[in-house]
Formats: structure tokens, sequence, C-alpha cells
């Protein structure tokens, strides 16, 4: 059976990869099994300098998923590029490098930091607040999703997703504004906003007071919004949101995505990667299909 894909004319072995924040940068799940048997490898999300993120509570349970607001806790881009890469292109990994910015020439900086390394892919996140328009997302506005697809293009030949907000008012128009700016693909979706409160204390759960929920809960909206993206543009698009099974990948692949991103259930199940690979092989087989590009886009609507 064949399971490689094309993304974005980068080869990988398979369309499974470990999403942004819930996957390290693969030491840990390294104990487990060999990172280099996934499709890709995401890391956790890099900014142009240290960051030691939000104070706790930042992680919470909630029905069906979780909320977490980490506060994009990483070592910064030199650390990332002296440290953590290294090890996992010595490991075998195909890297995809999340990156996050609070500026359009922060993204440009990074681009242009990791555009001579041995990254495979960037994926730059626009659900990070824009310091010069009043704290707004960038990921918001369809404006300001193409200033900084734009201003990545022009500061890397590698090529680049665009990871979209789904806290839009129109996904496809915010995927039209990737494509727009020079995206070479796009991965959706990033958390819900949402929060809790303990009752008793009459406080917020988490310290951030509100934080970005995933897990089985948003699947449903996650599978909407990669059909409504894939229908809009010709380029790629990953999918993510509650990923838990072999076929839950199947669904994001025939909704049109071209590869999905497993997240929180990293969290539940440090296996879940290998295991929703194995689970998504053994419903082509039972399916009768030999290759895994045939159920990309193949959803059926009378």
């Amino acid at each position: 059976m064949n399971l490689s894909i094309n993304l974005c004319g980068v080869t990988l072995k398979n369309p499974i990869i470990p999403a942004s924040g819930t996957f390290g940068f693969g030491r840990e799940f390294s104990r487990y099994y060999d990172i280099a048997r996934l499709g890709a490898v995401a890391t956790k999300g890099i900014t142009p300098l240290p960051r030691e993120g939000n104070p706790p509570v930042r992680i919470t349970e909630t029905p069906s998923g979780i909320l977490n607001a980490v506060g994009l806790q990483n070592p910064g881009v030199d650390a990332f590029i002296d440290e953590e890469l290294p090890w996992l292109l010595e490991q075998g990994a195909t890297v995809i490098a999340n990156v996050s910015g609070n500026t359009v020439d922060e993204y440009a900086q990074l681009a242009e930091a990791l555009d001579p390394t041995g990254i495979a892919l960037l994926e730059v996140n626009v659900s990070c607040p824009n310091v010069h328009a009043n704290g707004c997302v960038f990921g918001s506005n369809p404006d300001t999703i193409r200033d900084v697809a734009r201003a990545v293009r022009a500061a890397t030949q590698k090529p680049f997703l665009l990871k979209l907000s789904p806290n839009v008012a129109d996904i496809a128009e915010a995927a039209r504004a990737a494509e727009e700016g020079g995206a070479d693909g796009i991965s959706l979706i990033n958390t819900l906003t949402g929060m809790a409160i303990d009752i008793r204390t009459r406080r917020p759960v988490l310290a951030n007071v509100t934080g970005g929920l995933s897990g089985p809960a948003v699947r449903p909206v996650a599978l909407r919004m990669c059909y409504q993206a894939a229908k809009a543009v010709s380029i790629p698009v990953v999918g993510m949101g509650g990923i838990m099974t072999g076929e839950d990948a199947a669904a994001f692949l025939l909704a049109g995505c071209t590869a999905v991103q497993v997240g929180t259930a990293n969290l539940s199940d440090p296996m879940a990667c290998l295991r929703i690979l194995s689970e998504l092989e053994a419903f082509c087989a039972e399916q009768g299909i030999g290759d895994v590009r045939e159920l990309i886009g193949g959803l059926i609507v009378e």
C-alpha cells in the first residue's frame, strides 16, 4: 500500500503529522518509537526570542477536550537552530518548523533565519496578537493574513503553510487570503477560544482567563472548516482538530485535506500517531484502497 503523499512539493512517507505544541521537539516521544516513521514532525511554536510562557494553571480538561493557554513557551529560534533541529535531523525526521511573531517583520525574520537550515517546511501560525493593531489576532483579518504570507514568501525559498485560526467569520475568505499572499499550503484549525470557571472560588480556571479548546469536541467544526477551505483554494490543506483514530484521519482526507495533524491525542496516548497511522492503513486495506491519495477530496456530496 502506498501511504506517501506530496505536501507543497515535499514527499512525506505518510500523511500523519504530530501537531505543533503537542509533541515538543520530539525528544520525549522518541523514547517510545522512531519518530522518523511519521510523515513529518511539526515542532513546538518558535519565536524570535525565548519565552517562558504563561503562569499556571495553563491547561485544564473539559468535556471531550482540553483548554490550554501555555503561552508559546519555547527556547527561541537560535536555540532551535543550534540544539533542537540538529537532533531532529539526526533522527531522520522530516521537520516542519512552526513559527509565531508579534509583527509582520518578526515573521519575516523567522523565515529568513530558518531558510538556510534543513527544515522541509515552515508552518506560520497567524493566531497571534499583532502588537501594531491593538492586539488583534493576525488570523482574524484577511488583510493581515495576506500581509504575513507576502512577508514570509519574500523572506524564504522554503515552502510554507499558513496555520489559520477558526475564530473568524469566514474560513474560506481567510484561506483565499493565505493563497493570494503566496502561501504554498494552509493548515487548520488552530484552537477555538474558550474558558472554564471554578464556581467555588469564582475565578477562571486558567491563569490567562481564556485558552484554546482542542480535542474531539472541536472535530465537527474542524472538519467543516477544512472542507470549506479545501473548496476555496487550489493549494494543499493540512487538517487537524480532534483526530483520535485512523477513521477520523480518513474523514479529513475525504474532506479535501492532503495530510492531517494529530494534537490532543498525543497528550493521552504517546503512541497515538503510530496507532492512527496503523488504523488508517487498516481502513484503506478494508476498503480495497491501494494508495492513500485516493481518499483526498473523495467526499461524495449530492
